[in-house]
């Protein structure tokens, strides 16, 4: 264990994270940047006398479950976790749950495909990242919460009210059985994450037909090449499927394409221009 370092690690982590960023209120006398000891201590559910020694490099070896309350509250990313835990003379076990960090590098990719709709999705099927041309072909992701960013909830647990599946997809049905049994796959690495066994437990009771399909046991999915989604301004656009797995993030990267010379690859440069504006909605 490298008491100094953890020491101004902490601290320096700390410093950085802003009472709003937690969910604190600012509050008045504030003589240092970032969080107060006693506010990570509470976000870390421990007690404020072990915090203030760890930061004094004075505390003995904080236990995983420590480190799992510091990694929470001072959101720490991946990268910064694992040398968190070596600091602590404690090397990182599996990750916890699915991980919600983009690399920036592909981040830069989403961005430099103007004629392909592409996203990225955890392990969980939430949307993570998404380039403009997938947040008009599909739904603006910035205005939704991330609980409304997670597709299998949205493709089981949210009727439309016009009777159209999610985003008009042709094949909703192949869609939400390959997702349930990828979702079960996810469920066996990371047993111990509270948010996927909440997800699973909410699909499984509000969702007869993801029940079923999560009794069946079936974890094997077959790629989905091509799809249909029937937009409301430009109709039918028929798209190649393509999915790049990030397997160090347990990541995929999903394109959308169309033919070059059709009508679909027509509707995807109009979108690219109207964007997430509503031109079928009266001005």
């Amino acid at each position: 264990m490298d008491r100094a370092e953890l020491a101004g690690f902490l601290r320096s982590r700390r410093e950085r994270i802003t009472p709003a960023d937690v969910g604190l209120p600012a509050g008045r006398r504030r003589r240092t940047p970032g969080l107060r000891r006693e506010e990570v201590a509470q976000l870390a559910f421990i007690s404020n006398e072990y915090y203030t020694r760890l930061e004094q490099a004075k505390a003995p070896r904080p236990s995983r479950e420590v480190l799992a309350g510091l990694t929470r509250a001072l959101r720490l990313s991946d990268t910064e976790r694992d040398y968190l835990h070596h600091l602590a003379g404690a090397p990182p076990g599996p990750a916890p749950g699915p991980s919600r960090e983009v690399r920036p590098s592909i981040l830069a990719l989403l961005d430099r495909l103007p004629l392909a709709a592409a996203l990225v999705l955890s392990a969980s099927y939430e949307v993570i990242a998404w380039n403009p041309l997938a947040a008009a072909l599909m739904e603006d992701f910035s205005a939704l919460s991330r609980r409304e960013r997670n597709l299998v909830r949205r493709a089981f647990l949210e009727p439309r009210h016009d009777g159209r599946p999610l985003y008009g997809l042709t094949d909703s049905g192949e869609f939400a059985a390959s997702a349930a049994r990828h979702l079960r796959a996810t469920a066996a690495r990371y047993p111990d994450d509270p948010e996927l066994v909440a997800l699973i437990a909410e699909l499984r009771e509000g969702s007869e037909e993801f029940a079923r399909l999560w009794d069946s046991r079936d974890v094997c999915a077959g790629p989905s090449l091509c799809k249909t989604f029937h937009h409301p301004v430009v109709g039918p656009v028929s798209v190649i499927c393509d999915v790049l797995d990030i397997t160090d993030r347990d990541q995929r990267v999903v394109i959308y394409t169309a033919e070059p010379g059709s009508r679909s690859e027509e509707a995807l440069r109009l979108l690219s221009v109207v964007g997430t504006q509503r031109l079928d909605v009266p001005g």
